[in-house]
């Protein structure tokens, strides 16, 4: 079974930096969509970024020019730059990587168990 393993996370002041890292336990073949959500307590869990295998990315609106993920495909892995920090931010950030296995043709999509972060005024 796949695992996804998440770093990072932690207390920043706000307009502080985190860089958040999602590596699986082991490679991963077949993977299209790497992300990054986060859910505060009582609130559904909300995207913040995506990132295609071609390197294609979206962005809630929220973190525009702010956050920046990117991948290393070889490694199976996926980061989450976040600069300039706002109190707001603070929540569980989650990974998913979702695509297709290469044998078989199969989806699937693994989470991995979340980081806090926690930003403080």
């Amino acid at each position: 079974q796949v695992q996804l393993v998440e770093s990072g996370g932690g207390l920043v002041q706000a307009g502080g930096s985190l860089r958040l890292s999602c590596s699986a336990s082991r490679t991963i073949l077949g993977i299209n969509t790497m992300g990054w959500y986060r859910q505060t307590p009582g609130k559904q869990r909300e995207l913040v970024a995506t990132i295609t295998t071609s390197g294609s990315t979206n962005y809630a609106d929220s973190v525009k020019g702010r956050f920046t993920i990117s991948r290393d495909n070889a490694k199976s892995t996926v980061y989450l730059q976040m600069n300039s920090l706002k109190v707001e931010d603070t929540a569980v950030y989650y990974c998913k990587f979702d695509g297709r296995f290469v044998i078989g043709g199969r989806s699937f999509d693994y989470w991995g168990q979340g980081t806090q972060v926690t930003v403080s005024s």
